[in-house]
């Protein structure tokens, strides 16, 4: 075999293991790309039905309910425009009250119901997770404009079941 083709030969293994190593990097981040959606986005069927996504919001007062397992909870999640009832098993954080902002992550079922994996509350009294804010700002909430002057005045509001 000539030089010329034992070179060609090595650059051509050289660009197949390098194509292969990036589409075996890209599939991965793929697969661990979870995209937020809001309940209105929910609600108008944007987000994937097959795949895990995370929503945010608030959790409806009054909604939360736990089943005789004494695991499994359910509750709403709004954004003042639409509210998405959401189950979970498991342990939620300490931190999760209704009226409070949340952070789900998991997968819509074809009964409209949310599944979750993962619940993320808040860490402290005047945080709400960006996205949930987002979407209670995108969700055109009356309140939006106190809702990042005074965090507090929004989750009173909402809790009371204030309407937009």
């Amino acid at each position: 075999m000539k030089a010329r083709y034992k070179r060609f030969m090595w650059v051509a293994m050289g660009l197949a293991v390098v194509a292969v190593a990036t589409t075996l990097v890209l599939r991965a981040f793929n697969s661990n790309l979870v995209f937020f959606f809001t309940p209105s986005e929910v609600a108008q069927k944007k987000a994937p039905q097959d795949r895990a996504f995370r929503m945010g919001g608030l959790v409806t007062a009054g909604s939360m309910k736990r089943n005789p397992d004494g695991l499994t909870v359910t509750f709403d999640v709004t954004d003042t425009a639409q509210t998405i009832p959401v189950t979970f098993t498991g342990i939620l954080p300490d931190l999760f009250k209704e009226g409070k902002g949340v952070v789900a992550q998991g997968k819509i079922g074809q009964d409209g119901v949310f599944r979750a994996t993962e619940v993320l509350a808040k860490h402290d009294e005047n945080y709400m997770p960006p996205e949930a804010a987002e979407a209670l700002k995108q969700a055109g909430s009356p309140i939006e404009g106190k809702m990042f002057a005074g965090q507090k005045e929004v989750v009173t509001q909402a809790a009371k079941g204030a309407k937009p």
